[in-house]
Parts: C-alpha cells; sequence; structure tokens
C-alpha cells in the first residue's frame, strides 16, 4: 500500500498549474536542479529556509504553509507507490532495475569494488533529446557517491 502525499502537495501543484512555471524554471529560482524541487513537493526532500522563501515568492504560497511540512518534518522517502509499481511510468522505470539490475550491478563492483551507489550522495538529472527523425528521448543520469563496504 502507498503512503499519502504530505497535504502540502497538492497545494504546491495547484499553485504550480496557476503560475504557468517548470520545475526547471522553478529551480532555478531555488537555485537547486529540476528533480530536487520536484522531490520537494512530495516531500521527499527537506527544504532550506532559502526554499522556502523562493517557493513562496514564485508560487504565492505562504512561507509558513511550506515550512510547516517542509521544513518542520523530516521526508518521508522511498514508499509513495505500492510495488511493484502500477503507474506507468514509475513501473517502467523499476521494470530497468529488474531487467538491468544485475547488470548495473556486476559492472559497477568490477569498477569500484564490494560497495553501493550512495542515494544520499547523490544527484540526478533528467534530460530530452531528439533524434534526427523527431523521435523524443528521455535520458535520466544518476550519480552517486561509491561507498565501499568496510571490512570488519
Amino acid at each position: 500500500m502507498s503512503a499519502p502525499s504530505p497535504a502540502i502537495t497538492s497545494t504546491l501543484f495547484a499553485a504550480k498549474k496557476a503560475s504557468t512555471l517548470s520545475f526547471a524554471q522553478l529551480g532555478e529560482k531555488l537555485g537547486r536542479d529540476e528533480v530536487a524541487v520536484a522531490a520537494l513537493f512530495y516531500g521527499q526532500a527537506r527544504a532550506s529556509a532559502e526554499d522556502v522563501t523562493a517557493l513562496s515568492q514564485a508560487l504565492g504560497v505562504s512561507e509558513e504553509t511550506i515550512r510547516a511540512e517542509l521544513c518542520d518534518t523530516f521526508p518521508n522517502r522511498g514508499h509513495l507507490t505500492e510495488m511493484p509499481p502500477r503507474e506507468p511510468l514509475i513501473y517502467r522505470l523499476y521494470e530497468i532495475v529488474q531487467n538491468y539490475g544485475m547488470a548495473y550491478k556486476a559492472v559497477m563492483n568490477e569498477k569500484f569494488g564490494d560497495g553501493i551507489m550512495s542515494a544520499i550522495a547523490f544527484s540526478t538529472k533528467v534530460e530530452k533529446e531528439v533524434d534526427e527523425q523527431g523521435n523524443a528521448w528521455a535520458i535520466i543520469t544518476l550519480r552517486g557517491k561509491w561507498l565501499p563496504f568496510s571490512r570488519f
């Protein structure tokens, strides 16, 4: 069962729609990546005081409303959807890991040794590429610090 989104989620999405700003444009205003801004909308990242002010100014939502849910509580990460996910795009991301996860692991272990890629010391970005035939391609970059397992 999926966890409910925080109350601020619908407020922020409604304000975003009214403002006609994209996540990329909001990211410019916050000095953050567009994916990081979207994570704020879902309560999956903690907002700084500067984020709160910039979001408030950009979207016309009171600082107190934003601060209450994005600063005064800790983020709730990793369980906003059921497993396996049913939302098609999220399912396709899950499917990529199901199909290629072990291959990623083998290649990463070969290159870096025994360890894991951090999802905490981490950044990501989404880009759009259009080929010669006019087909749109999604490019997702995942950049995580390599954390070697320690011997004990």
